[in-house]
């Protein structure tokens, strides 16, 4: 196994034996690769979203890089999901924007089949409004320029530091906080919080950032990215993890296709989601996978 890839990996194995054979009748309807997000719609009606790395391919600026980014434009539609699952391992960025999107989907159809899951979705609620400050000298680290949690902590005088590649997303007020993402073993293990956006999952670093963390942490993994079963994210010490459903994939991805964000499609083609890890997991299973770790 890809160490780099193993949530992703290892979400797939649950889908699979989630979905049984089913999963090899399944096509993907329709994809869409949008400026701010990137979806598909399943042939058995479920949706799924996902970040589009934009950073990512700086060189997709004219026709022939365009056409290296992305090769399959114009025949997305109709290939199986197990085509797309195989590109997020392709190396190829926005392939697998376009596989975790379909992970997510149907992590959906999954949720329809799985009536004895050990958690609850709790649906309409968002993973930072869950984030409770605590003691003033409790630490939180944020991985990523997550606006909502940052602009939280600030107004709470609260101790923290943002771990970022890019400086310029942040602001000027923001920047005291930053740190680069680079010096990640040097902050994350001293966490009592860590908020971590979905896009690790994209740039294969979230398995790193979790095994870096203390035990007992708080952890929060949240993002359209991060949409899935949550099995193996609970697995690594992830106590929460925030996503999105998608509830009319067409009108959802008709409205990403036009560059829409959440401000135009939740309440209308999607809704946020929560999951929490039960507090049984925290006592057996967690500690055991942590303890597997490299």
């Amino acid at each position: 196994m890809n160490e780099s890839n193993a949530i992703i990996e290892e979400t797939i194995d649950r889908i699979t034996e989630v979905l049984g054979q089913e999963i090899d009748e399944i096509t993907v309807e329709r994809a869409v690769l949008g400026l701010f997000f990137s979806g598909v719609k399943l042939s058995d009606g479920h949706g799924g979203l996902c970040f589009t790395p934009i950073k990512e391919i700086p060189d997709a600026v004219c026709c022939p890089s365009s056409a290296r980014a992305m090769p399959l434009s114009g025949r997305l539609g109709g290939r199986s999901v197990r085509e797309y699952l195989e590109d997020i391992s392709s190396g190829n960025v926005l392939k697998k924007a376009l596989g975790i999107a379909t992970v997510n989907a149907l992590s959906a159809a999954c949720w329809e089949r799985e009536a004895g899951r050990e958690y609850q979705l709790e649906l309409g609620k968002d993973a930072f409004d869950e984030v409770e400050l605590g003691p003033a000298d409790e630490y939180t680290i944020v991985v990523g320029a997550l606006v909502p949690i940052i602009k939280k902590l600030i107004g709470a005088a609260s101790y923290f530091h943002i771990l970022e590649m890019d400086p310029s997303t942040l602001k000027a007020r923001e920047l005291a906080y930053y740190v680069h993402a680079d010096r990640a073993a040097e902050f994350v293990p001293l966490a009592d919080r860590l908020i971590i956006t979905g896009t690790t999952l994209l740039n294969d670093t979230l398995q790193g950032l979790l095994a870096m963390a203390k035990p007992g942490a708080e952890i929060i993994v949240t993002g359209p990215t991060a949409s899935m079963l949550p099995d193996a994210f609970f697995g690594r010490g992830t106590t929460l993890l925030g996503g999105i459903l998608a509830t009319k994939p067409d009108e959802l991805l008709d409205v990403i296709s036009e560059g829409g964000s959440g401000y135009h499609f939740f309440g209308r083609s999607a809704e946020r989601l929560i999951i929490r890890r039960p507090r049984e997991w925290e006592a057996g299973r967690t500690m055991a996978n942590k303890e597997a770790l490299p």
